[in-house]
């Protein structure tokens, strides 16, 4: 009789950074039986998925917002053998957003396709039926292209070997590689509030629609054909969720023992130093943006500079208040839009500055969780699009662009909104850098303001380092809760 042999014990894995992608990454790890640590500066997870409270009874979601794509989430609980809904609940919005133009125009974006074609109809003069060609092309792109350029790595010849690849080329001619978002959108509709609101979805990951692929009006049907959710207990409640499933799972997260150096030898990872101590690992996953990790981690290594000079996606000017009144006019989300949408993308990405007139989103979660402001007033989280941090004069564009948002805010409302206001607490580029290691508080890594931008992405691998893998929103497949939870996917099967 001849012995059979154990099967190898499984690396231990370190995961730099409890983002949201770094606890995913985490949890399908330890279910391929890894024994996995998380090792994160701040003291507790989420990175800008964390949560905080204001004086007088206002709770905020930090950062993300808008959910869609819920099956990602649920996914991690099926493979760990759990029932999704015992562990983590949400709702499909319906409607999805309010939209208030510059000329006083009132539209709302129903979950119905149907339904909102016939709403921006009614409003905007629009035929029904051109709106629903749009959506349509829209999932059909999105259908063609997700399992490739969505779920698999970009960076390895086995991608392209696969059946789904022959469903992507099939679609290449009319995903637009060489035309911008801006002249798709205008092409299909010739009412400019429409091509506005379409527009706007380049902001998804960051870009500037009068430069990134029409590929990526594909983004509209992950609200209009899948859906947009909200998780009970407000955005927080995923990396909640997710983190719990990890410590079930045996993960460890170490809080307030951020990385100093990832330790290598002979071309492979051996392991992490931090202030407390140096600990043995082939495996490494950073979740931390890749230019502070190549530039503060890896100091001894070379980094791939074009990769690190790609330019970067936008930032954010967030001002979360607490408002003494409920409006009835406001859902959970909430869009006003600027006068001249191109002068203010030209500020974002050409002047590096905040358009005087800024569209401002309104997310209000006391709409669906009441308790996270008193009875009769409401949390409202004010988020401006801002190009990342580059030196400049923040103070100043705080208070000129506080102003702007206040008077567009009152306008539309016929309210003075200021004297409203009960507490108040702003996150700028640098508080956001400072906080998530996001390099210049770029919100999504690099922008996709050009047809090769998802090639030009650092890839979730080190092409130098045995056992050094990438997941988040600075590497592919890109930004955005979604995309983040992808990257731990793609992670997870390399290794």
């Amino acid at each position: 009789m001849t012995k059979k042999r154990s099967p190898a014990p499984k690396q231990p894995a370190a995961v730099i950074g409890a983002g949201i992608a770094g606890i995913a990454t985490a949890v399908r790890l330890a279910l391929k039986g890894h024994r996995v640590t998380v090792f994160e500066a701040q003291d507790t997870f989420g990175g800008k998925m964390h949560q905080f409270s204001l004086p007088g009874g206002y709770r905020f979601d930090a950062g993300p917002s808008l959910f869609t794509l819920p099956a990602l989430v649920d996914e991690l609980f099926r493979l760990a053998g759990r029932e999704p809904q015992e562990h983590f609940r949400y709702q499909r919005l319906d409607p999805i957003t309010q939209y208030f133009f510059a000329d006083g125009t009132h539209l709302t974006a129903w979950a119905d396709e149907e339904k909102f074609a016939a709403e921006v109809e009614a409003k905007l003069g629009t035929p029904a039926a051109d709106v629903l060609t749009f959506l349509r092309r829209s999932g059909r792109a999105y259908a063609a292209t997700e399992s490739t350029f969505l779920r698999k790595s970009l960076h390895k010849a086995a991608t392209y070997f696969s059946p789904d690849v022959l469903k992507a080329v099939a679609a290449l001619p009319g995903l637009g590689l060489t035309s911008t978002m801006h002249q798709r959108h205008a092409s299909a509709f010739a009412d400019p509030r429409l091509v506005q609101l379409f527009d706007r979805f380049a902001t998804y990951n960051g870009s500037d629609p009068y430069q990134a692929p029409a590929t990526l009006s594909l983004i509209p049907h992950l609200e209009h054909g899948i859906g947009a959710f909200y998780p009970e207990g407000g955005i927080y409640r995923i990396a909640q969720s997710l983190v719990e499933l990890a410590e079930e799972l045996g993960v460890e997260f170490r809080y307030q023992e951020p990385v100093e150096e990832i330790l290598t030898a002979g071309g492979h990872v051996t392991g992490l130093r931090t202030a407390r101590d140096v600990y043995d690992f082939g495996l490494v996953v950073s979740n931390m943006d890749v230019v502070p990790t190549y530039r503060r981690l890896l100091p001894g290594q070379p980094a791939p500079e074009r990769t690190l000079g790609q330019p970067r996606s936008s930032s954010a000017l967030i001002f979360y208040w607490g408002v003494a009144r409920e409006f009835a006019e406001l859902g959970l989300h909430n869009i006003f839009f600027s006068q001249d949408y191109q002068q203010e993308f030209k500020a974002i990405f050409q002047e590096k500055t905040v358009s005087a007139d800024p569209t401002i989103y309104v997310n209000v979660t006391s709409k669906l969780t009441p308790t996270d402001a008193p009875a009769g007033h409401e949390n409202w989280f004010v988020m401006v699009n801002v190009p990342h941090n580059e030196g400049q004069d923040w103070d100043a564009l705080i208070q000129t662009t506080r102003r702007a948002v206040l008077d567009k805010a009152s306008r539309t409302l016929g309210t003075d909104v200021e004297a409203l206001l009960r507490a108040e607490h702003v996150w700028d580029p640098r508080g956001i850098e400072q906080r998530t290691s996001s390099f210049g508080g770029a919100l999504y890594g690099s922008s996709s303001n050009n047809a090769l931008a998802a090639f030009l992405r650092h890839p979730n691998f080190s092409s130098k380092l045995d056992g050094l893998y990438f997941c988040g929103g600075s590497v592919h497949p890109g930004g955005g809760i979604p995309l983040c939870l992808l990257s731990a996917k793609i992670v997870a099967d390399l290794i």
